[in-house]
Order: C-alpha cells, then sequence, then structure tokens
C-alpha cells in the first residue's frame, strides 16, 4: 500500500514539474492568436461595411424613386376640326298632311277606293256619293238647254227672213228691230241653261270625294253606306308626296345653333336602321313651359317611318376647331370640369376645361386647352395637383365620323 501512493504522488511531481510548464504557455499563446485572428477580421469586416454604407445609401434613394413613381397614359390631342351635333327626341309626322273631307252637299256613300298606305294620284276619286237625284236634274237643265237653243233657232231664222223682206218694203224697220231682240233674248236665254247645267254638272262632280295631290293615303276614316255631309269632318288624311318629317324637340341652347339645310340623321324607335334628312324648318318661338323649340327634319318616304312613331335625331349644329380628348380625360367636381395636365418637368397640374360636347368618339373642347399639351388620358382621379410621374404617351382620339 505504501508503495503504490509513493508512485502516484511521484506521477504528479512530474507533471507539474520543469516540463509541463512549457505546455501551459503554448496552450495561452494559441488562445491568444486566435482571439487576435478574430479581432482582425471583426474589425475588417465592420470596416468594409462602413465603406459600402455611402454607395448604398446613394443607390437606395434612386432605385426607390424610380420604382415609387406612377406610370399614367398621357395624350396629345392636337387641334381638329369636327362638326358639332346636338340630340333630340321627337315624333315622326307627315310633311304635308293634307286632310280630306266632303267638299259639296254629300250624302249616302256608295264606294271607297282606297286604304290606308295606298298611293294616289292628284284628282284621284276616293270615294263615291249617291247621285241619283242630282242625276235627275242635271237632265232636266241639259233638255231647257236644247229649248233654250231651239228657240234662239227660230228667232235667228225670223229675223234673217224679215231682212230678206225689209229691201221690198213689206217689213218696217221697226219689225227688224223687235225681232232682233227676240233673237238676242233668246240666245241669253241659252247662256243661262248652260251655265245652271254647267253649275249642276259641276256640283255632281264635287260628289266624288277626290285627292287634291299625289301622295299616300295615311288614315280612312269613312265606309260604304254612311251618310255623309259638310259637317262629317276629316274623311281620309295624305301625305302629299309621301313625304315624311321628324319633329325634333331641341333645347332652347341647342335649337339657337341650328340651321335650315344642315344635316341630321334619324333612328326610329325599334329600328337600327339610320335615315339621313335635313333640317327644312326650324321653330320661331320657344315653348315657355318646356324652353323647348322644334327643328323639323325632311325625310324621304320608307315604310318604317310611320307617323306618329317616336324617334332619336342627331342634328349638324356648325363645324369647330378644337382638342378632342377621350372622355375618361376629363374629370368634374363642385368646381367645374378639368383635366390633368403633365407639365415640362412631369408633374401633374390642374387644368379647367369647358366641354362643348359628349359623344361616342369622346368629349369636345371648347375652352381651356390650345391642344398640343400632354393630358392624362385615364387614371386622373388618382392624382394631385404638382404630383411627379412617368409619362407615357398614345394616340390621340379617334376622329369624329360623320
Amino acid at each position: 500500500m505504501n508503495y503504490e501512493s509513493t508512485t502516484i504522488a511521484g506521477d504528479r511531481a512530474q507533471l507539474t514539474g520543469p516540463e509541463g510548464a512549457p505546455r501551459s504557455r503554448r496552450r495561452a499563446v494559441i488562445v491568444g492568436i486566435v482571439i487576435v485572428l478574430l479581432v482582425v477580421i471583426v474589425a475588417m469586416w465592420a470596416f468594409g461595411r462602413k465603406g459600402d454604407a455611402p454607395a448604398a445609401k446613394g443607390a437606395a434613394p434612386a432605385a426607390a424613386s424610380a420604382g415609387s413613381l406612377p406610370k399614367v397614359t398621357v395624350v396629345v390631342p392636337g387641334r381638329e376640326t369636327v362638326t358639332r351635333t346636338v340630340t333630340g327626341t321627337g315624333s315622326l309626322a307627315a310633311r304635308r298632311e293634307m286632310p280630306v273631307g266632303v267638299v259639296g252637299e254629300g250624302g249616302l256613300v256608295t264606294r271607297v277606293l282606297v286604304e290606308p298606305g295606298s298611293w294616289v294620284g292628284a284628282g284621284q276619286v276616293l270615294a263615291t256619293v249617291d247621285r241619283s237625284v242630282q242625276a235627275q236634274t242635271a237632265a232636266s237643265l241639259a233638255a231647257q238647254v236644247r229649248v233654250a237653243r231651239a228657240d234662239a233657232q227660230i228667232a235667228q231664222t225670223e229675223l234673217d227672213r224679215s231682212n230678206q223682206l225689209v229691201e221690198r218694203g213689206f217689213v218696217s224697220k221697226a219689225d227688224i228691230d223687235r225681232k232682233t231682240a227676240t233673237r238676242d233674248a233668246a240666245n241669253a236665254r241659252v247662256r243661262v241653261a248652260q251655265a245652271q247645267l254647267a253649275e249642276t254638272q259641276a256640283r255632281n262632280q264635287r260628289l266624288d270625294i277626290r285627292s287634291p295631290a299625289a301622295g299616300l293615303v295615311l288614315t280612312r276614316a269613312v265606309e260604304p253606306g254612311q251618310v255623309v255631309g259638310s259637317g262629317s269632318g276629316v274623311l281620309f288624311r295624305i301625305a302629299m308626296g309621301g313625304q315624311m318629317e321628324m319633329r325634333a324637340q331641341l333645347s332652347e341652347a341647342d335649337l339657337a345653333s341650328v340651321r335650315a339645310g344642315v344635316p341630321a340623321q334619324v333612328v326610329p324607335v325599334g329600328d337600327t336602321r339610320v335615315f339621313k334628312g335635313e333640317v327644312w324648318q326650324v321653330s320661331p318661338v320657344i315653348d315657355p313651359q318646356t324652353r323647348q323649340g322644334i327643328a323639323r327634319i325632311a325625310l324621304r318616304y320608307d315604310p318604317a317611318l310611320r307617323p306618329g312613331g317616336f324617334a332619336s335625331a342627331r342634328i349638324g349644329a356648325g363645324a369647330s376647331t378644337a382638342p378632342l380628348l377621350p372622355e375618361s380625360a376629363v374629370l368634374s367636381d363642385d368646381k367645374g370640369s378639368y383635366v390633368y395636365v403633365i407639365d415640362a418637368q412631369d408633374k401633374a397640374v390642374r387644368r379647367d376645361v369647358r366641354v362643348a360636347e359628349v359623344s361616342d368618339e369622346g368629349a369636345l373642347i371648347a375652352s381651356g386647352l390650345m391642344g398640343d399639351e400632354r393630358v392624362v388620358a385615364s387614371a386622373g382621379a388618382f392624382l394631385n395637383p404638382g404630383q411627379q410621374v412617368v409619362p407615357v404617351r398614345t394616340a390621340a382620339a379617334p376622329t369624329r365620323k360623320e
């Protein structure tokens, strides 16, 4: 037991002796070197971050500014000569409607010869009235004419015979004068009888209901067997020449810009076709209740143009030179209509404008723009005055189609 204890103690003495001291120092040196290297690496890393910081700070704002600016579509409208149009609605009617009634004394209608939609000529018989009594009167007057002519012929013969005898002294001059007067009276009675016959014949002809001019029959209000007279009212309505028109109701301001002779386009309700016409009359008065007037548009006949129907119209109101913008470019608020214009610094600037007309082709600007500005075409509602943007130019608004 003592021997083993002595051996262990000897081994511990050797470890802590002169040979163990160098090992401890080497370990300390190695640890120090490692610490120094770590400090140098950390210092170099920190110095590198400080050197790169200015470049990173300078690049970041540039990248941020380029990526954050909104892109907007702009259009340069220019100035175009366009035809301003006004729109209105109204009813279709015959341009010259002729009401036809009884001209003579009337009577029992025996025949009606036309139907609505029929084309008739001037003087054509539309309906006939019984004339059995009037025919007998005319026959009596014709006989009286023949009697008067016979009396006149006898008077002329007696006068001729007396003129032959007066040269021989068998007849006096006074007898010649009396026979001449008798002959003249007989001729006068002939003319009276002829006038009475002509009057009766004219009255009989007026029993026929005739068309005063060529045209299209619109309505018929008489049937065979009906008794008609001067108080029967209108029996037929005829559109003279079949000419139609639209009576467009326009506001007072629009009516002031419309002139006779300007073109117009009419679209009846229930039809997609466009009928071309022209304004032939502008109402000289304004309705004080509705503040509207009527522009009458002449149209050629077409079965689709039915009098009494409803239609819409586009009427030319003169040519003007003005910028034409997309409708999306024009904004409005409580101050009125406005657009955003991009200035030389690519900043949005509000510009107040006055819109003359808005149509399918765009908004016609009456004032506020010259036409060479860069106008925001859309998304202007999301911009603020003075805001920096990136403008992207596009084509101008389409030209108005006539």
